[in-house]
């Protein structure tokens, strides 16, 4: 005779994670696209004109209308050692994660104390203790808050963040998570390079910072996370990521990045729906990290012949730039803004170095 085992309620409850709210936060300095070309005209004097012509051309067509900055203009393109950018780095980004986490918990209604997991990610600047230490110092956040600080995940660390967040809360219920994504790729402009490599990122990149609270509180609302995953490129470590050199972080970016990820995107999207027992069609809202204009376009072209668009990624493109791992969480902002209908689902997809792609599948 077998023997009948009790359902607890409880663990109903582990599964059912939610995100109940999302607030960007940017910096002080901005300037449009247009406005920086003099300072790059000062920079590149001494080159060769037709460098300088093809320099100024790739940052007018980036697909970057402005970016925000944790330092002006004159201050990236002025020769100061790694200890001096580093030093703004890191009162910066705590004060930006500070204001954006502020506003995503008075979006849900909350208390600094209402958080019982901090998850900061940051891979722009080096700080130990991490800003998760400063937010809870400031905060008075409980003094039994977990922490976990994610430093070398990239552009892909705001959906880790997340997916961290998720397994957290999956296991206990009734709590409540923080993600806070702050980066500033521009305190990683390397002034004495001249690599394409470093011209590109310059020219798509800009600093900002994303909140997001996470809930397994049964009576809170926001979009459910049905599940998620990884998935890890071989032989790619090369692909993406930044070399630490006398100057600072000097960033490494293959020009590969776009056709290596054609070439993997079914292994990326398809079997991870199925698992779900869905197909792309299902699928009503695409929240996709702009790594940068040809990468767009690449998604773009694939999503494009299932029948779907990126319409808010290349928005948050053109408005903001690629603030590496928050540009995805200000992507989900316009969604969880929109108000969307209950049974709406959203895939959230970013990719870093590793190389790695991270999936999340949402369900309002």
């Amino acid at each position: 005779m077998g023997i009948s085992i009790p359902v607890d309620s409880k663990a109903q409850k582990y599964m059912n994670v939610k995100i109940t709210s999302v607030a960007k936060q940017l910096p002080k300095y901005t300037r449009e696209t247009k406005d920086i070309i003099p300072y790059l005209n000062v920079w590149l004097s001494g080159q060769e004109e037709r460098f300088q012509r093809k320099v100024i051309k790739l940052f007018e067509n980036a697909g970057v209308d402005r970016r925000y900055s944790i330092m002006d203009a004159e201050d990236v393109f002025t020769k100061t050692s790694f200890e001096e950018k580093n030093n703004i780095y890191s009162r910066e980004v705590v004060a930006l994660a500070e204001q954006s986490l502020v506003k995503a918990l008075d979006k849900a209604n909350l208390q600094p104390q209402d958080i019982d997991y901090i998850i900061t990610v940051s891979c722009t600047g080096i700080m130990i203790p991490s800003m998760d230490a400063y937010l809870i110092n400031n905060l008075k956040m409980k003094q039994d808050i977990v922490r976990l600080p994610v430093t070398e995940m990239g552009c892909a660390a705001g959906v880790s963040g997340i997916i961290y967040a998720k397994n957290f809360l999956k296991a206990n219920p009734n709590k409540r998570a923080a993600v806070i994504a702050v980066e500033s790729p521009t305190a990683t402009f390397q002034l004495n390079d001249y690599s394409m490599v470093n011209i590109v990122s310059a020219a798509i990149f800009g600093d900002g910072a994303s909140s997001v609270i996470l809930s397994s509180y049964e009576d809170e609302s926001g979009p459910q996370i049905l599940d998620e995953a990884m998935y890890h490129f071989y032989d790619a470590e090369s692909m993406m990521g930044f070399k630490l050199v006398n100057t600072g972080l000097q960033m490494i970016l293959d020009k590969a990045v776009p056709e290596t990820i054609s070439a993997h995107f079914p292994k990326i999207i398809h079997p991870f729906l199925e698992r779900n027992g869905i197909t792309i069609n299902d699928i009503d809202h695409l929240i996709f990290h702009p790594g940068g204009k040809k990468i767009v376009q690449t998604v773009e072209d694939l999503f494009g012949s299932l029948g779907k668009t990126i319409e808010d990624t290349k928005a948050v493109l053109q408005l903001y730039g690629n603030m590496s791992s928050a540009t995805v969480l200000y992507v989900l902002e316009r969604f969880m803004d929109k108000q969307l209908p209950k049974g709406d689902k959203g895939l959230m997809l970013s990719f870093g170095p590793g190389f790695s792609a991270q999936r999340i599948l949402l369900e309002w």
